[in-house]
């Protein structure tokens, strides 16, 4: 089942995607036949444990997969345009210029041996055609916008003069030189501490609501998904296992994992003393296609047939589906 659009045509249409590690033992999934869109100024929240195919998802829709691995995809829409069958030159173009990606460690992601600033310019002058003074001021302009502070100093600052928050805040700027339609948002907030946390996402929010462009907002924590978007797809084992409005998911799970996860965020967010109660046992690894349901040696609704029977993705009421052979339709939202 493909997942169902926004009124208008999506931004960002996917269809199909699945990346694949070539190995003796067969192809090792990474991402299963996984669908999804983002509608223009939309929000929309990929959420799942670490290994579940979200960060990978992202990089095969930037066309930025590592070295071994094959992706293939029916559609793989921006704009009505399939970017599986451009060129590398043509996808250099949109990357930064109508898509651009948040990375989760800016350390890792930035050049030690560049300045904040240089690094944003060289965005501006591939896709804005500024350079110069002119690069330079815009440059300030960004670091400002994504609150610096002492913009007209840190744009000639090291990665590794700066703070984790700061950072992170240098990369967005750099992601948002050009002005992209849609910001790809990976883990934005990770290692960071929860105050400088909250700061990002509302630095995001203000900017999407600002520049109103469209968001994929990828994450392991539901909590933030709450509070910032339209639309939440859960991904586990690489596949697509539930997606709907945020509300309607968050307020009757479908699929067994969505409910694991939500019951930790209610856990955590319940003044109750009672002990957190995890999801048993470990996501899988890298592997085969499996047969079954990928969460059945963990969900506590398991029946015979999800080990017989990969479950596809069924209408679990208006705009909402899930993949399990258990879960019951919801009823239509009024």
């Amino acid at each position: 089942m493909t997942p169902s659009h926004p009124a208008e045509a999506p931004l960002l249409d996917v269809r199909g995607l699945s990346v694949a590690f070539p190995s003796p033992r067969g192809d090792l999934m990474a991402v299963d036949r996984v669908s999804l869109s983002v509608g223009r100024g939309e929000t929309v929240a990929l959420v799942g444990e670490s290994g579940s195919g979200k960060s990978m998802s992202a990089l095969a829709i930037m066309r930025l997969t590592p070295p071994g691995a094959r992706m293939s995809a029916d559609w793989l829409g921006l704009d009505g345009a399939d970017m599986s069958k451009l060129g590398e030159r043509e996808i250099r173009d949109i990357r930064g210029r109508r898509i651009a990606m948040v990375f989760q460690n800016p350390m890792s992601s930035l050049n030690a041996v560049l300045t904040i600033g240089r690094q944003i310019t060289e965005s501006l002058e591939r896709h804005m055609g500024l350079h110069g003074r002119i690069a330079r001021a815009r440059a300030i302009e960004l670091l400002a916008m994504v609150d610096v502070p002492a913009p007209g100093k840190l744009v000639d600052a090291y990665p590794h003069q700066l703070s984790g928050g700061m950072r992170q805040r240098a990369m967005i700027a750099m992601a948002l030189a050009a002005g992209p339609e849609l910001l790809i948002a990976d883990e934005p907030t990770t290692a960071l501490d929860v105050t400088i946390q909250a700061q990002i996402m509302e630095l995001l929010g203000r900017l999407q609501r600002e520049m109103r462009m469209a968001v994929l907002l990828i994450t392991h924590d539901l909590g933030v998904v709450a509070g910032v978007a339209n639309r939440v797809y859960v991904m586990y084992g690489g596949r697509m296992f539930e997606y709907g409005q945020v509300d309607d998911v968050f307020r009757d799970p479908a699929q067994p994992y969505t409910i694991g996860l939500l019951d930790t965020v209610r856990q955590l967010s319940d003044e109750s003393t009672e002990s957190l109660i995890p999801i048993p046992g470990q996501p899988p690894g890298l592997g085969p296609v499996l047969v079954g349901c990928a969460f059945a040696p963990r969900c506590r609704f398991v029946v015979d047939l999800c080990r017989e029977e990969t479950p596809p993705l069924r209408a679990m009421g208006r705009d909402r589906a899930a993949a399990c052979h258990v879960a019951e339709p919801r009823a239509e939202p009024a």
